[in-house]
């Protein structure tokens, strides 16, 4: 979201509502090599509908994962979703890039709902309108400025400097074209599902075709857990994540409940795509995130949606050192790790 002048290397970090990430990666000769990759607990309520409410906890957990680490670097990439972004797309008239960067404030004026001083802005022109060839679709990207602002505040107290600002959706995107090989007909479907917000992306060829943001996630099952069960909201956890081993009936139907929940908004969000698309239909779905890892899931969504689905892996084409990283670690963290490896995909420099 912001411009700078020479590029150089950084570290994705992924601010999410229960634990930080983040991921350092080196290129070399094309080719992507991990360096660094860990996670860090955030105590409960530290980030609450998207806002960072626990600024020192949060800084105190960037400082502990990064010295855990040793990484020396202090330029970091973030992201942010949900409520803390407006993302549109819309149609303009044709213009070069250079003349938009101008213009872009005030034709972006009716598409915020908040005063257009107040927000950091940034667009990406997409393709000729299929239409109308003297108009152009572009993919406007808005924040709130005091938003990002209390990201520059958390990472400078945590001794780092916040030099670029991404979009969960599009940090996804990154790890799947970076690890992923698609024909550019492909349509295809990226789901995230993190623990309080879903990130739905539909892309062809690099390109954005329908992006939406839904607050719901992997909280949901706790919160229903702990509700239904009367327990304690660390044992609810703890019971979703070993709730196939303890094969308990009541606790898997709460499951199964709520993977139903998820699965409807996700089949509401594809089928408004399929219904605007003409004969753009999605092929496959890509899944990630913390939440996907929920017992049948991915099974549900399969099911109710008819597509294939497959399991993003942001660690697929990434070379390491097996001296350095576990690969069964690797594989049991993945789907923690799509938005901080696409994050650390990025360049200071990078639009």
């Amino acid at each position: 979201m912001f411009f700078f002048k020479k590029k150089k290397e950084i570290v994705g970090i992924d601010i999410g509502s229960s634990s930080v990430k983040a991921v350092q990666l080196k290129e070399n000769k094309g080719v992507l090599q991990l360096l660094n990759v860990g996670i860090y607990p955030l105590p409960p309520e530290a980030i609450v509908d998207n806002s960072l409410m626990d600024s020192a906890a949060i800084a105190s957990a960037i400082k502990n994962l990064v010295g855990s680490l040793g990484i020396k670097i202090k330029d970091v990439v973030c992201s942010i979703s949900g409520n803390s972004v407006i993302i549109r797309k819309i149609i303009l008239p044709a213009m070069p890039q250079e003349e938009l960067e101008d213009q872009i404030s005030w034709e972006a004026e009716q598409y915020i709902p908040f005063d257009i001083n107040d927000v950091n802005m940034d667009f990406q022109i997409l393709s000729p309108d299929i239409n109308d060839p003297s108009k152009m679709n572009v993919l406007l990207v808005a924040s709130k400025k005091d938003i990002i602002n209390d990201y520059v505040s958390v990472f400078s107290e945590s001794g780092l400097q916040l030099s670029v600002v991404d979009v969960d959706s599009f940090a996804v995107q990154n790890a799947f074209e970076a690890n992923h090989d698609v024909t550019p007909e492909d349509i295809v479907a990226l789901v995230n599902i993190g623990a309080s917000v879903m990130n739905i992306n539909v892309i062809k060829d690099g390109i954005t075709l329908f992006t939406r943001d839904v607050q719901m996630g992997g909280n949901l099952y706790s919160e229903e857990i702990q509700k239904q069960l009367g327990l304690s909201s660390s044992d609810a956890e703890t019971e979703k994540l070993l709730a196939e081993e303890k094969n308990n009936e009541a606790l898997l139907n709460v499951i199964l409940k709520i993977n139903e929940t998820i699965t409807q908004e996700i089949r509401r969000s594809l089928d408004f795509y399929n219904s605007t698309a003409n004969d753009e239909r999605i092929s496959a779905v890509y899944v990630s995130g913390g939440s996907s890892k929920v017992y049948k899931l991915i099974d549900t969504i399969s099911e109710k949606v008819g597509l294939t689905i497959k399991t993003l892996n942001p660690f697929a084409k990434l070379k390491y050192n097996e001296k350095d990283f576990d690969p069964e670690y690797l594989h049991e963290i993945a789907p923690f790790m799509a938005v901080p490896v696409g994050l650390a995909i990025r360049r200071v420099g990078d639009k």
